[in-house]
């Protein structure tokens, strides 16, 4: 097996904003609407996890984001979509550089998209995380996981 490379990646939806708190999100989402994306709360100290990400990147490590557009959705939506993720990266985790962003149709392996597929992956799906080549960790401790990697 490959040794696991100095990339970390991190989902977006369900890891770190909590869509599905949002109120009616899926009708909304159903109904092409992107404002839950927008709305979004954070799902951990997102001014901590800048911290650790900016020492991470000084250490060498390329930080990273692979996340999901909306299940049947269309190019307009996808635009939409693509921009309210974007916006939410810029507006909570403005002190981070990304190397690589990729928002990508429902149901793309993630690693068939990314730069270093052997890297670290930080996803709330299960069938995500399978799929990852690297080593892939649920959304349960991804503070205490960074720590421990810086």
């Amino acid at each position: 097996m490959e040794e696991t490379g100095r990339a970390i990646y991190f989902d977006m939806d369900g890891t770190l904003a909590d869509l599905y708190g949002v109120t009616d999100w899926l009708n909304m989402l159903r109904s092409c609407d992107p404002t839950p994306y927008e709305l979004a709360p954070a799902l951990l100290h997102l001014s901590h996890l800048a911290r650790l990400l900016n020492q991470l990147q000084r250490n060498g490590y390329v930080i990273g984001i692979v996340s999901w557009l909306s299940k049947g959705s269309n190019i307009e939506y996808d635009k939409a979509v693509t921009n309210a993720k974007l916006k939410w990266l810029h507006t909570h985790l403005k002190s981070v550089t990304f190397d690589e962003i990729h928002i990508v149709s429902y149901g793309t392996p993630k690693s068939s998209v990314v730069n270093i597929p052997h890297g670290i992956l930080f996803d709330d799906e299960e069938k995500n995380r399978i799929e990852w080549k690297g080593k892939a960790y649920n959304v349960n401790n991804i503070i205490d996981t960074l720590k421990a990697i810086t």
